[in-house]
């Protein structure tokens, strides 16, 4: 039960670890663009997956497609993936300048990785509680003395202990990140 339950957690640690990445700090980073979808012949494609992404400042971005007639697609997918950018390009590139944040934008950044990290830290508590559930229907059903029910219910609770330090360790990190100038 432990192991299976330790595998959904796991899980959810890397779904926080991607939403984190995708919520940006002042600096310039490809994995902001994770999300970003490119209508490339009829089909939704990411982004990295048409174009390089390359970071020569810290605060600006270079994208260079492979098929240089998917540069209006790039930037229109840009646009639309809101991300707060203005993409200019030459004809072979596009070039973004990252705005540095403001204090009321890093706020809001903090904020919304605080909902992310305490999303995570209920899934993992549903995770426990389902566990838990589980172990309780065995037990009933005579598979599991009480005893049993008792360490397995242990070696959980350790279990939701230790991913939600990890969160935690995870959103101070982040915070971190976006509170630098």
């Amino acid at each position: 039960m432990a192991e299976t339950c330790e595998a959904r957690m796991e899980k959810t640690i890397n779904s926080l670890k991607d939403s984190f990445n995708s919520i940006r700090t002042g600096r310039a980073s490809a994995s902001i663009f994770d999300k970003v979808r490119v209508d490339y012949y009829g089909s939704k494609s990411p982004l990295n997956q048409v174009a390089t992404i390359a970071i020569p400042e810290a605060r600006s971005v270079i994208i260079t497609p492979f098929d240089k007639s998917l540069i209006t697609e790039i930037e229109k997918a840009i646009q639309v993936a809101d991300l707060g950018f203005n993409p200019s390009n030459d004809g072979k590139v596009i070039r973004i300048q990252i705005p540095a944040l403001t204090a009321e934008r890093r706020k809001d950044l903090v904020k919304q990785a605080k909902t992310v990290a305490e999303n995570s830290r209920t899934s993992i508590r549903n995770i426990r509680r389902d566990g838990n559930d589980e172990l309780k229907k065995q037990q009933k059903a005579g598979e599991i003395t009480e005893d049993e029910l008792k360490s397995e219910t242990d070696k959980l609770q350790k279990l939701t202990d230790k991913y939600i330090d990890e969160i935690n360790k995870i959103y101070d990190s982040k915070e971190k990140d976006i509170l630098q100038n």
